[in-house]
């Protein structure tokens, strides 16, 4: 049985940092493409950053590309989301998702598994 497990989640200050991490079990070697997508209350589910297997290829939205980093640790099956400078439009409910193939701009469809996501909540 997969599952994803997210963690990290808050509430903090506009301007602020937090790390989210993503742990996985019973994944297989098929789906380890990983990545970040985010909800926000009355919104379509959106991408935020991807990480290849290998974690040597990443990318992320354009509304986070500077303030946020993706990387991993294959020997603890974990992805992390540093998250810094938050601003208020960054608040949503975060997901961790993993799938087969590495796509630049990932979309819902590309994922095969998904966490049950963790909330974040940025403060003005």
């Amino acid at each position: 049985q997969v599952q994803l497990v997210e963690s990290g989640g808050g509430l903090v200050q506009a301007g602020g940092s937090l790390r989210l991490s993503c742990t996985a079990s019973g994944l297989p070697f098929s789906s380890d493409v990983r990545a970040w997508f985010r909800q926000a209350p009355g919104k379509e589910r959106e991408f935020v950053a991807v990480i290849s297997s290998s974690g040597a290829v990443t990318n992320y939205a354009d509304s986070v590309k500077g303030r946020f980093a993706i990387s991993r640790d294959n020997a603890k099956n974990t992805v992390y989301l540093q998250m810094n400078s938050l601003k208020p439009d960054d608040t949503s409910v975060y997901y961790c998702a993993a799938g087969p193939i590495y796509v630049a701009n990932a979309r819902y469809r590309d994922m095969r598994y998904w966490g049950s996501g963790t909330l974040v909540t940025i403060s003005s």
